[in-house]
């Protein structure tokens, strides 16, 4: 429902960007009267919310993201779930959110249920539901902290009645423990190498490693989540939840135009009016909402006359972290893992525990191809088998310890220079590279090559251009390290959602509360401009 043309027309609320912050956010102030806009400069709304045929006529890949469970417990679902869901919006889940399995063959798997974890974990469940149990009694605190804009007076007197019912020793207690490392919990809670490395690869979808402060606490919440909600996905692919979002907006008077590219935030007399598009349009706006990076929207977007020197310098020291690799399979028939219940499972990590995956970072981080890298394997069709034709599968595999720009390789197979000699991802790197994940997968699957009709890999340097703020490939916004993060996310000199210019703000994974499906950046908003 693309709009002709909006240039003789203002609006209340200008989006620049559609991903699912600016999704909620724009459903959110629609459904409370006001006029939005959408501008996406891509050929669809969703930013890393997509599904294409990427293999095979027949078989839909959720390109870029495709898992929801972040989604089904933050506040925009809670708002708008049932509404989504009255649009069309179906869930597909399964009782095996994830799993993992060893090198050796060993595996373990995670349930939607705290009594089968407790039989699965045997003498490591005492020390599971303690954990749990222990997020649990924290979770006003904890969510209100990981869910609400920070700088505000609720979140100030969440913290104080947390301090005057526990006693500020205990909450400095508990803020002490929330800063551990994955690696160093994991192998004080749990005996079982199996449980250990269950959780650890799961910090990397936080975008932090397992030595990390904060990834034992996130390790905690996931494991939380996932026993909660499970691994919900999107009957048919993730696009038919932007659909839905497309339908509320609209139904609620709102527009979108794609292919529509901002090139500057239109400023007079210090607030922001609306933006010029880089075919020469300029649409005007009670309030521009830009869901970027920094990097985006202080080096492009915005001019430098109206950026404070002290904002300047922290969005150019803005870091980015570690590349993603995708690989997309279409299969022939059912993958047959070692065990048949691996088959029920949403995630399936291969990984060797916590020590490999903190080896794993290590090496990307130093900007070598990891030599045993963290492989996870989502299994759509388990879940939903319209996403390939009758008795057919596909399979969506993650590498998130890619390095963005690689000058070697860590187990000293690959010449990197020969397949590079310019540096960076090229696509004979890239072919290689997924060649070895897939062997290394295939030792758990030695049918996998057989069963495999297609592939289709993507580069860190691939993700660009699906969308432009997955810089050097990283999925996330930039790192998740404590400094970029809560009181540090968007920036340290920028309070929530608000930028030096009025009637100008910041929404997205490089804002609080950070990257993921749950759309809190947009509920933030939302409520910031009196739509909740």
């Amino acid at each position: 429902m693309a709009a002709a043309s909006h240039s003789a027309q203002s609006v209340d609320v200008l989006f620049v960007g559609s991903g699912i912050n600016a999704l909620v956010a724009a459903a959110l102030l629609a459904r409370a009267g006001r006029r939005v806009l959408l501008l996406e400069r891509n050929d669809r709304l969703g930013g890393c919310i997509r599904t294409d045929a990427l293999t095979l006529p027949g078989f839909a890949h959720d390109t870029l993201s495709t898992a929801h469970p972040l989604f089904m417990v933050g506040p925009a679902y809670a708002t708008l779930g049932k509404a989504l869901h009255e649009a069309g919006l179906v869930y597909c889940n399964t009782a095996a959110p994830t799993g993992v399995l060893l090198p050796d063959g060993r595996h373990q798997i995670l349930w939607n249920a705290r009594e089968r974890n407790l039989a699965a974990l045997g003498a490591d469940g005492a020390a599971w539901s303690t954990a749990l149990d222990d997020v649990g009694r924290q979770a006003p605190l904890l969510f209100s902290l990981l869910g609400n804009e920070l700088w505000r007076l609720g979140t100030a007197k969440t913290l104080a009645g947390a301090a005057w019912q526990q006693g500020p020793q205990a909450l400095s207690a508990f803020f002490g423990q929330a800063m551990v490392p994955a690696r160093a919990w994991l192998a004080q809670a749990f005996a079982d190498e199996r449980t250990r490395a269950l959780l650890a690869p799961w910090v990397l979808h936080c975008g932090l490693g397992p030595d990390a402060p904060l990834s034992a606490l996130m390790a905690q919440v996931v494991a939380f989540t996932l026993e909660a909600v499970g691994m919900p996905m999107v009957r048919g692919g993730s696009v038919n939840l932007v659909r839905a979002f497309e339908r509320l907006i609209s139904q609620a008077g709102g527009r979108w135009e794609t292919h529509a590219d901002v090139a500057e935030v239109l400023v007079q007399r210090g607030k922001a009016c609306g933006v010029r598009l880089a075919d020469g349009r300029e649409l005007r706006a009670g309030q521009v909402v830009c869901s970027t990076t920094p990097g985006q929207l202080y080096g492009r977007l915005l001019g430098a006359e109206h950026v404070p020197p002290e904002v300047q310098a922290q969005a150019r020291r803005w870091r980015h972290g570690k590349g993603n690799m995708q690989i997309h399979l279409a299969l022939g028939s059912a993958p047959q893992w070692p065990d048949a219940a691996l088959s029920e499972v949403a995630y399936l990590h291969l990984s060797g525990g916590p020590d490999a995956v903190s080896r794993a970072v290590n090496e990307c981080e130093r900007d070598l191809l990891p030599a045993e890298p963290t492989i996870c394997v989502a299994q759509p069709t388990a879940l939903d088998p319209s996403r390939a034709p009758i008795g057919q599968h596909i399979l969506w595999v993650q590498l998130p310890e890619c390095p963005r720009f690689p000058r070697g390789d860590a187990a000293g197979e690959i010449d990197v220079a020969a397949l590079a000699p310019q540096g960076g991802w090229t696509p004979a790197l890239r072919e290689a590279y997924a060649d070895r994940v897939l062997a290394q997968i295939g030792r758990h699957l030695p049918t996998l090559a057989g069963i495999t009709l297609a592939r289709h890999v993507l580069s860190p340097a691939d993700l660009p251009a699906l969308n432009i703020n997955l810089v050097g490939g990283d999925p996330y916004g930039g790192d998740c390290s404590l400094d970029q993060s809560f009181l540090w996310r968007q920036m340290p000199a920028l309070r929530n959602h608000a930028t030096p210019v009025a009637g100008l703000w910041h929404i997205g994974a490089s804002t609080h509360p950070g990257p993921g499906l749950g759309g809190g950046s947009g509920v933030h908003l939302a409520q910031a401009l009196g739509a909740m």
